[in-house]
């Protein structure tokens, strides 16, 4: 754990907004209206955004606005693949223009995990997908030294992990459940805000 009179005023800000994305992401993973959800998505990535930009990890602080962005293209062009080639034209642009370190490999990663998993796939998939994306964006905020950051990914990829395996068993158990489209219908994953398999993204 950082020393935390050493740290810069910067540096104890990105770790504060880094903390609030974390309890952001805790109530977003109760929330079951869709609306309140949007907002809470939103709400974490701005924290996420503004973590980014005091730790000056000025790639991920692009990718992550972008993130926003994404988050109600997915909602309302699901399985759109022009949209989806189009952020990711965004995302490669933005890491282009931001690129410091080698660090900046894993947000990119991230987003472009993120982007292709929330237009192109559903159920185990998907989440196999985001939960990869999870541990791309938590190896950057170990490397930048974001406590809260961290935290929020580590929770958001054990919880991919979690799911995964419910949904596996439920597959197994009701074969004639289509479970990699919507989820199994005996668990919390038929609608979107049921499941949060990634506080950066609106799905489930």
């Amino acid at each position: 754990m950082p020393d935390l009179e050493s740290l810069s005023p910067a540096i104890l800000a990105g770790q504060f907004f880094g903390l609030v994305a974390l309890a952001i992401c805790l109530v977003a993973f109760s929330s079951k209206n869709d609306d309140r959800l949007l907002v809470l998505l939103i709400s974490a990535n701005v924290a996420f955004a503004l973590q980014f930009v005091f730790f000056s990890s000025w790639t991920a602080a692009a990718l992550t606005v972008l993130v926003i962005v994404r988050i109600v293209l997915a909602r309302r062009f699901t399985g759109s693949q022009w949209v989806m080639w189009a952020v990711l034209a965004a995302n490669l642009v933005a890491a282009a223009l931001t690129w410091r370190s080698w660090v900046d490999v894993f947000p990119l990663t991230a987003a472009t995990l993120g982007t292709v998993a929330m237009f192109l796939l559903r159920g185990i998939a998907m989440r196999v997908v985001l939960g990869l994306a999870a541990f791309a964006w938590m190896l950057n905020n170990l490397i930048i030294g974001s406590i809260g950051g961290s935290l929020a990914e580590g929770l958001i990829f054990v919880t991919n992990i979690v799911t995964i395996i419910r949904m596996a068993r439920a597959r197994k158990r009701y074969p004639e459940v289509p479970v990699d489209k919507v989820g199994p219908s005996t668990t919390a994953d038929s609608s979107p805000s049921a499941n949060i398999s990634d506080c950066r993204d609106y799905g489930g």
